[in-house]
């Protein structure tokens, strides 16, 4: 979140980035509320200002011996408006607050303008699309085939959305997770298991609280949310802390499950894993310097990237355009695996840079060698999504016999078995 002083002085550079972000804000409230502000602090400072001079005449009052009682009324008629000040102030300030919280970080000059998708950059891709000769099945076709997903008994238990895998494909959801745990954790990153269960202090630090409270699954009784993502507990192990500077960067890599209840996003992806409620995700997050972090970005999309390679599965990334981005995100890349039985690009992976948006609000700050203050960027990727990645292994490496053959980078994690049968 930004500074209100940061905001008066920007107030076109952030109008614009809420435009170009399809971000609704109401600038006339804002701009309303300000000026409330700057008149209550006025009038305060006036209404003190006569408080202490009138507190030292009825000082000398007593001292002489005089009759005081005029002084003490008025001094306390004057401490009265002053409360009532207080309270008006307050109340301006929270409102203030509140909409300083939906204004969104400013996109990166090399982000592309654009309202959807179609603006969306195609950046590069790596392997090959390639047409089969024969029928590939769909994911949850082939799954139910082999008795790897069991989408009718998940949603049995839990409603739908909610996929259940049983036998060899319970083994491959837990395959894959340690893969790619092992994977980033040799790259550097180190593992932490952290909380599926968060407060409202770590979702807003992370930029989903306010906007997002209505796609989040929350415990009302004792207001903890479900955790979209691992980036909300992982970023926020740090929040109102001082990093010294010499312990930059913090890569942190982990496993968590995920829940979103994305209501109003359902349309055509209501069958199989393409867009389910709750979903396994191995997540990166570093905390890094300013001056390093987009450096720092293009090298988690590249660690992303690994994963994909590794699998042997085709993939492009794609710069995301001004309208695309999150509400967080200064730049971000989607890396997208191709999935044959359904013939579609689908998302398994958003790499972003917040630089020191989600730093400001969580109040993550490090300290340099000359001993000043300074917020961290912060930098968030998946490494990656499990139910995508399930849909496009199932398809891409699917046999025409309908067998499913084991990627070589995974077999070690399956007691070297080469296919699913």
């Amino acid at each position: 979140m930004f500074p209100i002083k940061f905001i008066r002085e920007n107030m076109a550079v952030l109008q614009q980035a809420a435009s170009v972000k399809n971000e609704k804000v109401d600038w006339g409230r804002f701009e309303e509320l300000e000026r409330q502000r700057r008149d209550y602090l006025t009038k305060l400072e006036e209404k003190r200002r006569t408080q202490k001079q009138l507190g030292e005449r009825v000082a000398a009052c007593k001292a002489a011996g005089g009759d005081c009682q005029g002084l003490l009324q008025q001094a306390k008629v004057l401490s009265g408006q002053i409360t009532l000040l207080e309270e008006k102030l307050g109340t301006v300030e929270k409102e203030l607050t509140s909409l300083a919280a939906r204004i969104p970080n400013i996109p990166h000059p090399g982000v592309p303008v654009g309202r959807d998708a179609s603006a969306n950059q195609v950046v590069r891709s790596w392997g090959k699309v390639f047409p089969r000769n024969f029928s590939v099945l769909p994911h949850w076709e082939i799954g139910e085939r082999l008795q790897i997903l069991d989408l009718p008994r998940g949603a049995k238990v839990a409603g739908s959305s909610f996929p259940a895998f049983r036998g060899q494909g319970a083994r491959l959801v837990r395959a894959l997770i340690n893969f790619m745990l092992d994977l980033h954790t040799r790259a550097g990153f180190q593992e932490v298991w952290v909380p599926a269960l968060v407060n409202r202090e770590s979702m807003f630090g992370t930029g989903q609280l306010p906007k997002l409270e209505d796609d989040m699954y929350r415990l009302k009784d004792d207001d903890l949310f479900l955790i979209p993502t691992a980036e909300v507990p992982v970023t926020n192990l740090h929040r109102n802390e001082i990093i010294p500077e010499e312990q930059l960067p913090i890569y942190y890599v982990a496993y968590t499950p995920c829940f979103r209840r994305e209501a109003g996003a359902y349309g055509r992806d209501t069958r199989g894993l393409i867009r389910v409620h709750q979903f396994d995700k191995v997540e990166l997050v570093k905390f890094v310097k300013p001056d390093s972090s987009y450096e720092e970005l293009e090298s988690l999309v590249a660690e992303a990237e690994k994963v994909l390679q590794s699998l042997e599965l085709p993939y492009r990334v794609v710069l995301l355009c001004t309208g695309e981005l999150s509400f967080a995100a200064s730049k971000c890349y989607d890396i997208e695996v191709w999935a044959p039985g359904i013939e579609r690009w689908l998302e398994v992976s958003s790499c972003s840079n917040f630089e020191a948006f989600q730093a400001r609000r969580a109040c993550i700050r490090y300290r340099t060698s000359k001993g000043s203050l300074d917020y961290v960027h912060t930098l968030n990727g998946s490494g990656i999504a499990l139910p995508r990645t399930l849909i496009a292994l199932l398809e891409h490496h699917q046999q025409p016999d309908g067998s499913i053959v084991i990627p070589a980078a995974l077999r070690a994690y399956l007691d070297g078995q080469e296919k699913i049968t």
